[in-house]
């Protein structure tokens, strides 16, 4: 604990030296950009560009050894070939030794509202499966409602189209992917992580019916960003089981968010409900404890602590979640772990150094439904975009 206080006091200490704020474009609620957006946003006419960003954490949890890792890296490349047809990739590395590939998509651009796109890309479910790099949210670690009710990060193969209508300020997106795997490598669906395990990451993935997920996002008013996500299909079983019973489950997913910013004040919140059909046969088939309903929500306040009209920018923030992957069980056929009904309170600064830099401090209190005592977890961190 004596380390954490100085590791504390050093923290708040070097963020004494800064003058300035930036107001980096991601913050924006209107103009809301990720990584592969602004690459296909390139002024080239044609070419290759290149980006990347990158997440290095130190987690203290309250009376364990610290961890410290190479979070993420990733490195994003695009290439236009004319004005409307763009390749967008994204390599990513986690704890240094695994790689992934994050996105791989082509995109047609058929006019100033109509996107064509086909490859591996992320399901717009929420706020950051989309939007996770590491200088657009508060906080060392991602939202956990985005871990164990949206599996972030969530990609799969699939065609579909995109677009935006400035005149009524509505934009959306509409996908046919493949779904969730009912098993992957002994891997299934259920516990504390609810659908993460049947990610299949385009990784010679299994369909034998297409998945619809769609969202539409509302920017009409100054400074606030309003998007409802859907997600409906089953999950994907093998050739050799999947007419027989109990070896898929249906999935309804419903999601709400919003993201404001009024000169120093920011605000963000989403809630997430999933509906699990026939897994109370998916529960006595593979002997797991996959709910039938999962949901959760978190909400977020921040306020810039320096003046505006600068180059950095600091920002201090509270945000509250709370997320259950047994909030129902009835119909599922088990019995209910309250272990799995989680809140959690984290508080902490962002302090943006440059545009594209981050280094993050924040403090968590972790808590169940089936313990009496909260547990503490002390994060700080780094992040680049570029």
């Amino acid at each position: 604990m004596k380390i954490c206080l100085i590791l504390v006091g050093l923290f708040l200490t070097s963020l004494g030296f800064s003058q300035s704020v930036y107001q980096d474009s991601s913050a924006t609620a209107n103009n809301q950009q990720n990584a592969a957006q602004t690459i296909l946003n390139t002024t080239l006419s044609r070419g290759i560009t290149v980006g990347g960003y990158a997440q290095i954490d130190y987690n203290q949890p309250e009376g364990l050894n610290g961890n410290l890792d190479v979070h993420r890296l990733v490195m994003l490349f695009g290439y236009k070939f004319n004005d409307r047809v763009q390749f967008v990739t994204e390599i990513e590395y986690e704890h240094v030794k695994e790689v992934y590939i994050e996105q791989a998509f082509l995109s047609y651009n058929v006019n100033p509202n109509l996107n064509i796109r086909g490859g591996l890309m992320l399901v717009p479910m929420g706020i950051v499966n989309e939007y996770h790099e590491p200088t657009t949210f508060n906080g060392v670690e991602r939202p956990n409602v985005d871990k164990s009710i949206v599996p972030s990060t969530w990609r799969e193969i699939g065609i579909g189209v995109t677009g935006k209508f400035n005149e009524i300020s509505l934009a959306y997106q509409a996908y046919l992917f493949n779904g969730f795997a009912s098993v992957i490598n002994d891997k299934v669906l259920g516990g504390s992580n609810g659908l993460r395990n049947g990610r299949q990451k385009g990784a010679e993935s299994t369909i034998n019916s297409p998945n619809f997920s769609t969202k539409i996002d509302y920017y009409g008013i100054p400074g606030l960003r309003l998007g409802i996500s859907g997600y409906f299909g089953r999950s994907q079983a093998e050739d050799e089981v999947d007419q027989l019973e109990g070896t898929d489950v249906g999935i309804s997913m419903l999601g709400l968010d919003a993201r404001y910013r009024n000169k120093r004040i920011s605000a963000r919140g989403q809630y997430i409900h999933a509906l699990i059909k026939d897994a109370d046969a998916y529960n006595v088939r593979y002997e797991t404890n996959l709910g039938s309903e999962l949901k959760g929500w978190y909400a977020e306040l921040a306020y810039n602590l320096i003046p505006l009209g600068k180059e950095q920018r600091l920002d201090a923030f509270l945000r509250y979640e709370a997320y259950d992957t047994h909030a129902a069980t009835l119909d599922a056929g088990i019995d209910r772990d309250l272990s799995y009904n989680r809140d959690e309170w984290t508080f902490g600064l962002s302090y943006h150094v440059a545009p594209g830099a981050v280094v993050k401090g924040d403090y968590q209190i972790l808590g169940d439904a089936q313990s009496e005592d909260s547990k503490g977890q002390l994060n700080f961190g780094i992040g680049v975009w570029f």
